[in-house]
């Protein structure tokens, strides 16, 4: 019988295993991780990493017994507790997530954070009334903590009449209040303003959370514009025929501008048996840059080796499987930029399919405009005009992709597919690559959680609520009407 390792020994092993692991060699990593934990069972450094593995795999039920396992021998450890609200969220176990968010909670009682993250769970998963009392209770301990009142008002509707109508006006009134503050709070005032039907109120919140977050993070035109530019050009290309290659998992990428109807799309596609939905994967783009950057810019896909696109596309796969948890199949997937890069998905994914989404542009601005995105994203969305040009940058690629990739894509109609939904889902559906199942118009059904600001709208039927919402707000809407000119609404 060989002698027992030193502690010396297995921390050793154990780095040489982190190193195998940080370097991709996941599955020598794994064994030398799994001789380890036989060594030495229950060490919770060797179960985290394991756990590690395991997410990578898209394995979410081995990631959550790593962790139960961790766990067990330091049941306070905080990091392990969020990974596995993590692994358990992925299995949809809410009960167990929030058994978990409460043991943060008691570990560190101080915290705003673990608190506002379990009532903003609370909303994704359905249960507003709980959520609503968490939040309220929270509010008044911390009246001047603008996220809370936004994110609360998220899931509620506020009657005028409400005493946290006067919490706000008192903590928006209060000159200590910090701009980041008086942002989130503005726009939960707009937000209480619209609900009680107080519309001549919307937009003095709107304007002064948009000034606001706009000085915070500006937004240059012209940068943005040499960015697509760039993308575009790396992707003229004589031939744009899928690589010969095998895919375990065929996405079908679903885009459109913010706030244009590509969650109610996603959700259809996603309710039918045979997809996965994968929200916003944010890996395509990603991938692509940090693949194909150069110093002088980006590598164009013509000088791209069939066997570079192929590789491209399992490394999209694995880091999909392990977020989505499906190995195989169809999956979803609603990354706003990923129209940016059509050419290099078009090339590398054989059988993708591309899903375009369209809405009035004006519902689009007013829906942008009244929402909060977190800072350094959607930077254009805190000025009218900018909005107005982004909109038109967005159907400026698509024309783009449109004469390049002719009959690739398929473009759907927000306001067409509430008017009318089962022949639009059909539609749909087919562009897809599915059969038809009459499940995909019960999408608000699903139990799963909801990665959405429309946390109310994707648990009910579709509905014609928010079409032409922008008329309420002509008059407001007029620096954007301006800046958007004589280019055609449709």
């Amino acid at each position: 019988m060989l002698p027992p390792l030193s502690n010396d020994q297995i921390k050793a092993r154990y780095n040489a295993a982190l190193h195998l692991l940080n370097t991709g060699k996941t599955d020598q990593a794994r064994i030398a991780l799994e001789q380890l934990n036989a060594l030495r069972p229950g060490t919770a450094e060797v179960l985290f990493q394991l756990s590690r593995i395991a997410h990578m795999d898209g394995d979410h039920a081995a990631r959550a017994g790593y962790l139960a396992q961790a766990l067990q021998v330091k049941p306070d450890e905080p990091t392990l507790i969020e990974a596995q609200i993590a692994a358990q969220t992925a299995l949809s176990d809410h009960e167990a997530v929030l058994a978990l968010y409460d043991h943060l909670i008691a570990l560190d009682p101080k915290s705003i954070a673990h608190k506002a993250d379990k009532g903003s769970y609370l909303q994704r998963i359905g249960h507003f009334d709980q959520a609503e009392a968490l939040f309220r209770k929270l509010i008044k301990k911390h009246p001047d903590q603008g996220s809370l009142y936004r994110v609360f008002l998220g899931g509620i509707k506020l009657p005028a009449k409400d005493p946290m109508m006067r919490s706000m006006i008192r903590a928006l009134a209060d000159p200590r209040l910090t701009d980041h503050n008086r942002m989130h709070l503005s726009f939960a005032l707009a937000k209480a303003a619209e609900d009680q039907g107080e519309t001549a109120k919307v937009f003095g919140h709107l304007n002064r959370a948009n000034r606001i977050q706009r000085k915070l993070a500006p937004f240059d035109r012209a940068a943005r514009s040499a960015e697509t530019d760039a993308f575009l050009h790396a992707q003229e290309a004589a031939d744009y025929t899928p690589v010969d290659a095998e895919m375990p998992l065929r996405p079908v990428f679903v885009t459109g501008m913010p706030r244009s109807g590509t969650t109610l799309v996603e959700q259809i596609i996603a309710a039918h048996s045979g997809v996965t939905g994968g929200g916003e994967l944010a890996h395509a783009l990603s991938l692509i840059v940090r693949g194909f950057a150069t110093t002088t810019g980006i590598t164009a896909l013509s000088a791209i080796p069939d066997t570079r696109l192929a590789q491209l596309a399992q490394d999209y796969a694995a880091l999909a499987r392990r977020d989505t948890g499906a190995a195989t199949g169809v999956i979803t997937d609603k990354s706003i930029q990923n129209y940016l890069i059509y050419g290099y998905l078009h090339r590398a994914m054989p059988g993708a399919r591309f899903i375009v989404v369209h809405r009035d542009p004006r519902d689009i601005a007013l829906s942008i405009y009244k929402n909060y995105f977190a800072l350094g994203r959607h930077t254009y969305a805190n000025d009218l005009s900018d909005i107005a040009f982004m909109i038109k940058e967005f159907r400026r690629v698509i024309a783009h992709w449109k004469t390049r990739l002719p009959g690739v894509i398929h473009e759907i109609h927000y306001d067409h597919l509430v008017a009318d939904p089962e022949p639009q889902a059909r539609a749909l559906i087919a562009a897809a690559g599915l059969e038809w199942e009459d499940g995909c118009l019960d999408f608000h059904k699903a139990k799963g959680t909801v990665k959405t600001l429309s946390l109310h709208q994707v648990r009910q039927p579709i509905y014609r609520g928010s079409a032409q919402a922008w008329r309420k707000y002509e008059t407001e809407l007029a620096p954007f009407i301006a800046a958007w000119g004589d280019e055609p609404w449709d």
